[in-house]
């Protein structure tokens, strides 16, 4: 890992963090000021609603403008909405920066992803360099909500009293401006432009082409996955009898686990194609999803849980190298921004979707049809290709 893409890292760290840490704090003082549980839910889907909307302008923007320009605005936006919580702490401040912090971490992923997309030397270098980056959301979402919730309980005159959160809003607000110190010397890569005389490109465009849809289908069937064992697992746990703590505990040893495969996947970069790798992937996701309903006992979940995270935490990496090698050039931001905006835009509507079912067919059901719907999937990812660097889109 070279220093510039540590450095980096650690500015996506500090401007995810500072998301995840209000979107700890936020519900917790909404709930406190007495907002209903429906109200909460409304302010946490605000964080990715902005995202549905802005990725694909702002990847635009990002092959306009390069990294510095697009990282700056999103910097100034999470600060300025964090900040503007802790001088005004009401409802609906909270929801207006719910919206920013939201779309500037989104802004801020596509210039990182497509500056260090750009940035690798070939296809090996591609995968590594995805693979170290991925682990910085790992990262925010335990520094950011740590963070909130020690200044909330410890830093006021009483434990989670209203300077609580004010201290701790201000302190997350200070987390973007860190991210631009790390990130502020960082050497643009050279424009490139679409060909002149042409017509104007429109998204659209890319979706034409068989290769990228198959690539965002495969994610998507892996996003929604990651989902629904998000949003089913505590319901299971809890039918079967199992404490919050345990819920969490099995949760928590997902995330490690697919931290921790972005870990190792630089080692074996040079040795497994992304087509491996994934497709892996899918027959792995496949089978824990047919066992998970069957289980009853926590030390089974957890295993499935972490095996369930080796193989999910390991697709975005090779997912994003994929992109990178079947889009040109001057239109990586734009794809990315599809990406973003297809897959934000699942994890809205897909808990809601996974409730109705659940209500139908029960739990175990919704595990074995997302089961099934990954295990079909694996056609589409065999079909994956990387063609020959074609930039005439």
């Amino acid at each position: 890992m070279t220093p510039e893409l540590l450095k980096l890292i650690a500015a996506q760290i500090c401007l995810h963090a500072a998301m995840t840490g209000l979107r700890l704090a936020g519900p917790l003082l909404a709930l406190q000021q007495g907002y209903s549980a429906a109200a909460v839910g409304l302010l946490i889907a605000l964080f990715a609603l902005t995202q549905v909307f802005l990725a694909l302008p702002a990847g635009r923007f990002a092959d306009r403008h390069g990294l510095k320009r697009p990282l700056m605005l999103s910097v100034i936006a999470a600060s300025v909405g964090t900040a503007l919580v802790a001088v005004v702490p009401w409802f609906s401040v909270m929801c207006l920066a719910a919206l920013m912090t939201g779309g500037a971490t989104g802004a801020a992923v596509i210039a990182l992803q497509r500056h260090v997309g750009r940035a690798a030397a070939d296809p090996v270098q591609l995968k590594k360099v995805f693979s170290w980056l991925a682990i910085a959301p790992a990262v925010a979402n335990f520094v950011g909500p740590f963070c909130a919730g020690l200044l909330i309980d410890h830093a006021g005159r009483t434990p989670a009293d209203l300077p609580g959160f004010r201290i701790a809003f201000a302190a997350l607000a200070l987390l973007p401006l860190a991210g631009w110190f790390f990130a502020r010397k960082t050497p643009e890569l050279p424009r490139v432009s679409l060909p002149a005389g042409g017509a104007r490109p429109r998204a659209w465009d890319l979706l034409r082409e068989s290769m990228f849809r198959r690539l965002l289908f495969v994610n998507w069937l892996q996003s929604s996955a990651w989902d629904v064992h998000a949003f089913v697992l505590p319901i299971l746990g809890h039918e079967r009898g199992l404490g919050a703590s345990v819920i969490g505990s099995i949760l928590g040893a997902f995330a490690i686990a697919a931290a921790v495969i972005r870990i190792v996947l630089p080692l074996v970069a040079s040795r497994a194609s992304e087509r491996s790798v994934i497709a892996t992937s899918t027959v792995v996701t496949a089978l824990v999803f047919a066992v998970y309903p069957l289980l009853s006992s926590a030390l089974a979940m957890g295993v499935c849980s972490v095996v369930l995270g080796f193989a999910l935490g390991a697709v975005q990496p090779m997912v994003m190298s994929m992109l990178h090698q079947i889009t040109p050039h001057a239109r990586h931001g734009e794809a990315l921004g599809l990406r973003l905006m297809a897959i934000n835009a699942s994890s809205v509507a897909m808990p809601m979707l996974f409730g109705s079912v659940g209500a139908l067919i029960g739990v175990a059901g919704v595990f074995w049809l997302v089961g099934g719907a990954v295990a079909l999937g694996a056609r589409a990812v065999w079909g994956l290709q990387l063609p020959r660097h074609d930039q005439s889109l």
